[in-house]
This record gives structure tokens, sequence and C-alpha cells, in this order.
């Protein structure tokens, strides 16, 4: 006989959100707490901890342990709230004027609640298909927090047949976002008078040439646009959002550093943007940096790469999904999620979540009322769906 505990959706996001777990902290204790609840009603689940072992994903299953069920997926951390103007504490769960605010609660606790919602019912219910319900770390930094059990489908865990990554479209069906990949650049020139620039390398002034490279390439993306007519902005982009370098008016910059991504529309060749920025570099280091001697050179690192979601029409994952939330359409959205992460593993899977991605990351973060209400009526349809 099962002894957990009943939560309303809104008693479950009141827990998850009051675990502070910042992207740079352990998740651990909330994943003790979602363990306990699997524990009191007796669903089987394993955890996957990172190399460091101070993060855990989890992975649950209700129902039978064969392949061919459908994976709930959402992420345990969240973005800082440090410099942000709260008007209360962004880890206690407050409700006011018809929505839930809190650090999470629409990125992505308010999906958690829902799926971990499912469970009393779920096991008081002759499942026909598996529900898994799998909560990752580190999606907000590197969407890397999956790829260990992921690793395990079909070898000491089950196969999925369809993947439903909860992020927030208002329960719309997206099939389709931007990959986004994410570079660090370091140029090293070397110090001399400002008087005497045959002297030396400026490496502020390499940079320059490097950033305008990049606002080029930029255009060019812009010029070719979004064949699809799926995206907004409707191409792929090329952003620069840091840069730093030198040390004083007159002399010439010994290092410049700056930060760099594109976000690439699904049907991009991957390899483009750092061929032509490498070709870039080539240019830059023989004619600026080392146009006196052999003063400099730059290093490039890949910091974070995340594969978009490319359409499948009529995969298992997109069928379902539109069912469960009452669409005859998908859409695309131009952020990036864990969902291309399960592409590439060949499963099956779309984006569909309760909320607005306008809130995420916000001071005041907030999910309304009746999106939860929505998001519990399509977790009882999954359920009577896999029942059936």
């Amino acid at each position: 006989m099962n002894t957990g505990r009943r939560y309303t959706t809104l008693e479950l996001l009141e827990r998850l959100v009051a675990f502070d777990t910042e992207s740079s902290k352990s998740n651990i204790a909330l994943i003790d707490f979602v363990a306990g609840y699997l524990d009191g009603w007796g669903v089987p689940y394993v955890r996957v901890p990172n190399a460091a072992g101070d993060k855990q994903a989890i992975f649950a299953t209700l129902g039978p342990m064969i392949d061919g069920g459908v994976v709930l997926s959402g992420h345990t951390d969240v973005v800082p709230v440090t410099g942000q103007a709260w008007t209360s504490d962004p880890f206690v769960l407050r409700i006011a004027d018809g929505r839930a605010y809190g650090r999470g609660s629409v990125d992505m606790k308010g999906f958690d609640a829902l799926a971990l919602g499912l469970v009393p019912q779920a096991v008081a219910t002759d499942l026909k298909r598996p529900i898994h319900i799998l909560l990752s770390y580190d999606e907000e930094i590197s969407c890397l927090g999956v790829l260990d059990t992921i690793a395990r489908f079909g070898i000491d865990l089950p196969r999925p047949g369809a993947v439903i990554v909860g992020e927030p479209t208002g329960l719309e069906v997206a099939d389709a976002h931007k990959s986004v990949v994410t570079y660090d650049t370091v140029v090293h020139g070397h110090e001399a008078h400002s008087s005497k620039p045959s002297l030396g390398a400026n490496a502020v002034t390499a940079a320059a040439d490097l950033v305008s490279e990049l606002n080029r390439i930029a255009d060019a993306m812009i010029e070719r646009g979004d064949a699809s007519g799926r995206f907004d902005p409707p191409a792929t982009t090329v952003h620069v959002g840091v840069i730093q370098g030198g040390t004083a008016r007159n002399i010439l910059a010994k290092t410049c550093a700056f930060h760099w991504e594109f976000r690439g529309l699904p049907d991009l060749d991957m390899a483009e943007i750092p061929r032509l920025f490498a070709e870039a570099t080539d240019r830059i280091v023989a004619n600026r940096l080392n146009r006196y001697g052999d003063y400099g050179h730059i290093e490039t690192e890949e910091e974070v790469s995340v594969p978009g979601l490319a359409p499948d029409p009529g995969s298992e994952a997109e069928t379902l999904a539109l069912r469960l939330a009452g669409r005859n359409r998908t859409i695309s959205v131009s952020y990036a999620t864990e969902a291309g992460r399960f592409q590439q593993a060949g499963l099956p899977t779309v984006v569909c979540g309760p909320g607005s991605i306008d809130q995420a990351h916000q001071p005041d973060e907030f999910i309304t009322l009746a999106e939860l209400e929505r998001g519990e009526a399509f977790m009882k349809r999954l359920l009577a769906e896999c029942a059936a």
C-alpha cells in the first residue's frame, strides 16, 4: 500500500521554488525531496550524478518498465537573482492576482510540479505505456545535464518513444528552435608606447577588427534570411556581448578578450560561422598583429554548443503533443532548449509547456494559475492516452 503524501500542483511548486538551485549551486537538496516523494508512492527511479558529484538528474518511471514510453523532461536549475529588483523573496512562492511568483515558477519548475503531480493518479492507473519524468541540471548554462541519462536509454533504462520538453510555450507545440554556440576569444598583442606602434601589436585594435568581421558575418546571415519563414528574428544571429582589454590610452594593449555567440537556424551548417571566423582570424594575425614582427596571436575556445531542434513532421512526439494540447499546428521558438540533445540521440522530441518565455529570467518571474490549470488538463489527457 502506498503511503505517499498528496500535494496540489501549487504545493509542489512551492516546495520546488524554495530550493535555491541557481546553476552555480548544487541541486541535490531538491533531488532529495523528489526522491523522497517518489519513494512514498513506490515509484522506481535512478539518480544520475555529474562528474563532480555536486549535481544530479533523476529519472523516474510511472507504469511498466518497457521501451516506447513518453518522457516529460524539465530542468531544476534557475538563473541568478542577483541585481534584480524583486518585490518579494524570489525563493518563497507568492500567489497574487492570479499569478504564482518565484524564481523558476515558469522556467521551469511549474512544469516540473505538473509532472510530479501525476504520480498519485498514475500509480493507481493501469498504464499500458510508461510515463517517465526526467529532471535535469545545468540547462541554463550548457544543456549538458541530460546527456548522461540519455546515454543510458536502451541500455539499463527503457528507450522512450517520445520526449516532451516542458519549456514555456503557452502549451503550443514547438517542433523547431535555433542552436546556440558561444565562444571566448582572447587576442594577445605586445605592449609598446603608442607613439611607436611598430614596436608592438595592439590587441584592442585587432579585436575591433574581429568584431567588425563578426558584424559582417551577421549582416550576411540577415541577408540570407529564413527560408522556412518560421523564426523571429528571421535569420541566424551573431552577437558580441562582452569585450575588455588594454591598460592605458598611450600603451598598445597587451590583451583583449571578448565573448560572442551565434544562434543558428536549424538548417545552418554549424561549421560555417566558425570557419569564416577562423579565416578572419588568420588574416588579422598576419595583417594587424604581426605587421611589424612576430608579436601576437589569437586564441578562440568554444564554451557551449547547444544543438537546434529541427522540424520532424508527423513524428510520434509531435502528433501526441498536438492531441494533448488540442492544437492543429506547430510553432518555432528562438531560444535553445535540451530538446536538440534528445533529437540528436534519435528520439522524437518537441517543446511544450505552460507559461510564457517572456516572464523567464525576469524579476518577479511568474506563471499564471490559469496556465497551471491548463497544464493539469494536459497531464490528465496524457495519463488517459498511456492507459488506453
